[in-house]
């Protein structure tokens, strides 16, 4: 929805839909750069600012591209009407900024589909329990289109993006990556929560929750996308279906903590008070009754991270801090390794084959993480790649 052009573009793929017979309800977000620009002008005015009245001004920028479009749509012929979230309504909670969906009233919306008439959603918003507009955070139009397909019961939620399907891994980075038919939610989820921009991590969650199935497709060609669908929907399941990575790591340890009960609920209490999502965690015992404790914190909150910390010295008596945010985290993901023994193994002997040095593992169902140095990123990413025979042919 970048401009005009990319507008006229939307609504030629929308009237071909119709005129295979589907009902369509289109969510879109705002113009490029709207939003920023919105955000800009918002905290120019006032640093303290009003959540609510920001809520107001962001929202502005759907409200705009819904309109267009269904103006272009009725210039083509084809009946349509532009929809904000007040008027659905998609009620939501009253987190102003960050509002969380709990319920979509979809019995007029549906009425209007089953007529043929195109519904144009603005994305991104609703209406709170105080009447006030919302908005749902940044990515927050793939959450609301998952919704609306979820409350409309749709047979597929297709989310147009900048790329054309979900990768193996980064194609920027691995010239073999290759694009992926199918993927399930979980390992989806895996990689949005790792930092891969193609959806919203709520989005797959929402999709995950009400088993919606969503396909990932180009905004700029009509080549077929990739479906994110539940895991009995893919026949031939691979150990592994992707590696993905995630720069935004900061490394902290604590050496010489005492080796006693309670000392890491000491830690990381104040730690999740102070809102700091604690990820990997690894602790070494030494002969001297101590303990060296690593653990990595989104390399925003090192500078937060570290306050907190230093206001537990008098308490946990450690010896001395250290940190490192040129670290990042690298994983293998797949649902296939549920029952394939090796999986660890392999990606250990990988990256030692390489020098590459494994500083924090973590694990979990279908995911296994490790906290290497920045500088061995593409080495890493190219390696696992090429060891999962992931490769394109």
């Amino acid at each position: 929805m970048a401009d005009l052009e990319c507008i006229r573009n939307v609504a030629t793929k929308v009237k071909r839909a119709v005129d295979a017979g589907d009902q369509v309800a289109v969510v879109v977000s705002a113009m490029a750069g709207t939003t920023n620009q919105l955000v800009d002008w918002v905290t120019q005015s006032s640093a303290l600012y009003d959540a609510r009245e920001y809520d107001s001004v962001v929202a502005s920028g759907e409200q705009v591209t819904s309109g267009l479009l269904a103006i272009v749509l009725q210039d083509m012929g084809v009946d349509a009407r532009s929809w904000l979230g007040w008027q659905i309504p998609v009620r939501t909670t009253d987190a102003h900024g960050s509002a969380r969906i709990l319920e979509i009233e979809a019995d007029d919306l549906d009425q209007r589909l089953s007529e043929g008439q195109v519904a144009v959603l603005a994305g991104f918003q609703g209406i709170g329990p105080d009447g006030r507009i919302t908005t749902l955070g940044r990515g927050g139009s793939d959450t609301s289109a998952v919704a609306l397909a979820a409350a409309l019961k749709a047979d597929r939620c297709d989310i147009y993006t900048d790329v054309d399907g979900i990768y193996t891994t980064d194609p920027r980075i691995v010239a073999q990556a290759r694009k992926l038919d199918k993927i399930t939610y979980e390992e989806m989820l895996e990689m949005a929560s790792l930092g891969a921009k193609v959806l919203q991590t709520r989005s797959v969650e929402l999709a995950m929750r009400f088993k919606v199935p969503v396909q990932v497709r180009s905004s700029f060609n009509d080549v077929p996308g990739t479906l994110v669908v539940d895991e009995d929907q893919i026949v031939e399941q691979a150990d592994i279906s992707g590696v993905a990575y995630s720069s935004d790591e900061a490394k902290i340890t604590l050496q010489g903590v005492a080796d006693r009960p309670g000392v890491s609920a000491a830690i990381f209490s104040p730690l999740a008070d102070a809102n700091i999502n604690v990820d990997m965690i690894v602790q070494n015992v030494a002969d001297d009754a101590t303990t060296d404790l690593t653990f990595t914190v989104p390399r925003t909150d090192l500078a937060r991270s570290l306050s907190v910390i230093e206001g537990l010295q008098g308490e946990l008596g450690y010896r001395a801090v250290t940190t490192d945010d040129n670290v990042v985290k690298v994983s293998v993901i797949g649902v296939g390794m549920r029952s394939h023994a090796g999986i660890a193994s392999k990606m250990f002997a990988a990256l030692a084959d390489k020098g590459i040095n494994i500083q924090v593992i973590s694990t979990s169902e279908i995911k296994i993480s490790v906290l290497i140095a920045a500088d061995y990123t593409e080495l890493a990413l190219r390696t696992l790649h090429a060891a999962y025979q992931l490769d394109s042919a």
